[in-house]
């Protein structure tokens, strides 16, 4: 059965921020209470979106998840008017405010895991919202991930979205950033690849020595009893704990994967001959021979693919057979990075193509160009079946533009978050929003 892929990339709410919550991520950390420009952020943004679309990919939007959380504010203690609840936090712990303000629900890549229906047992697509229970400013986005995905999946003769699993450390789930599906083509059968930071049970895997590993092997072989996969098509691999304590905190920041292609660095795994062999025979049993494009340290530097984010870019599968990179302006700004490209594209391998975008606003927070989309593969009645408000068009390009112009600021310091007035402007705008889309109800305002 035939299947196009669509990439729902997360649009930027009117409270972007820099607030550098996100031990473990680098980029974020260094960029901490620096002032942002949420106007700017979005537009960037949608200008990736209708770029994409106007080339003929398939591409679509999350909406931005309401903020700040009052529910996660009044659940530790602090009450009153919105006001009242506003000032308290903003007095007594900041950071608490922080979180509650969090713009990461941006990046869609943490939103859920996503299976097709050419991989489940019943012929349906799967989600799985993830729990993001790392961090307490990630912690509270499933419930309106859930919600967005079935407004917009809600035929369930087509979908099933699943809540989140347990937000304890054994199903620590940080959802698609540690999840690559690999096939012959998007309609077939697939390779589910599920790479973990840790085990909660078997004390033999080691972890990471300075920064978190987010995603439990018990997780990623949860969301796969859920979806319905076939064991002998779901590869458990171990993320390299070295390069997590060098500020690899997900697996997209160290691999990219599209089709039958795995674009890769040398230190991205634990074992890397274990984990080629793996994936190597569970693509002979979908009839695909693995493309393993490995970058060496001795070419990209750890530090230098973190820096620039190669590979946390988008591999997009192109008419003629051969594929786009789509990376942040940020590649070309890095020596060793910028230098393979030029001799990658050169190569005659499966990338012919690298497609550039600004996305400063994203990067300073730390996350690129992969961090801010969700895959979904759909075959011809699943995209009629899905909710076509949300789908990029030049006219709702067009519609957001005015409607950010209207909404946002573009300047926010950390000291903006008290006023009252954000907030109100925030739901506002999301109200606004949700009108657009054609998703009456979407937030709990």
């Amino acid at each position: 059965m035939s299947a196009r892929e669509f990439n729902f990339d997360g649009l930027v709410g009117p409270s972007h921020n820099y607030a550098g919550l996100s031990f473990g991520n680098v980029a974020s950390f260094n960029n901490v209470k620096s002032a942002s420009n949420p106007k700017l952020a979005a537009l960037q943004g949608l200008a990736k979106m209708r770029a994409l679309a106007a080339r003929g990919f398939g591409q679509a939007l999350l909406p931005p998840q309401d903020r700040p959380n009052f529910r996660l504010l009044r659940s530790v203690g602090f009450t009153g008017s919105d006001a009242e609840v506003l000032a308290k936090a903003a007095q007594e712990s900041p950071v608490i405010l922080a979180c509650a303000y969090s713009a990461s629900p941006m990046w869609t890549a943490n939103a859920a895991t996503v299976s097709p229906s050419a991989d489940s047992a019943d012929g349906r697509l799967h989600f799985t919202a993830a729990n993001l229970n790392n961090k307490l400013h990630r912690a509270f986005e499933h419930a309106q991930s859930a919600r967005s995905l079935r407004a917009i999946f809600k035929d369930e003769q087509h979908f099933a979205v699943h809540d989140a699993l347990p937000g304890t450390p054994a199903f620590g789930d940080e959802g698609a950033a540690n999840h690559t599906r690999l096939c012959k083509d998007h309609g077939s059968a697939g390779v589910e690849m599920f790479v973990y930071g840790r085990s909660e049970f078997d004390t033999s895997i080691s972890a990471p020595k300075k920064y978190p590993a987010r995603q439990t092997l018990e997780a990623s072989q949860a969301v796969a009893r859920l979806h319905g996969l076939s064991a002998e098509r779901s590869v458990y691999i171990q993320q390299n704990p070295d390069v997590i304590d060098q500020g690899v905190f997900h697996n997209d920041v160290i691999a990219v994967g599209n089709a039958n292609a795995l674009f890769y660095h040398e230190q991205a795994f634990a074992d890397e001959a274990g984990a080629l062999d793996q994936l190597r025979r569970a693509m002979a049993g979908v009839g695909a021979d693995l493309n393993a494009i490995r970058v060496d340290t001795a070419q990209v530097p750890v530090a230098d693919a973190v820096a620039s984010y190669l590979f946390n870019s988008q591999l997009l599968s192109k008419d003629n057979g051969k594929m786009a990179l789509v990376i942040p302006q940020e590649c070309q700004e890095v020596a060793s990075v910028a230098a393979y490209l030029q001799g990658l594209v050169a190569s005659g391998n499966a990338i012919d193509e690298l497609i550039h975008f600004d996305l400063r606003q994203s990067m300073r927070n730390g996350g690129g160009p992969a961090c801010l989309r969700l895959r979904v593969a759909l075959t011809d009645a699943e995209a009629k079946a899905m909710h076509q408000g949300v789908v990029m068009t030049e006219a709702l390009y067009h519609t957001l533009v005015a409607w950010v112009e209207k909404h946002y600021r573009d300047r926010l310091e950390p000291a903006d978050l008290a006023d009252p007035q954000l907030a109100i402007e925030v739901h506002t705008a999301l109200e606004e929003l949700s009108r657009i889309l054609g998703m009456p109800g979407l937030y709990d305002l």
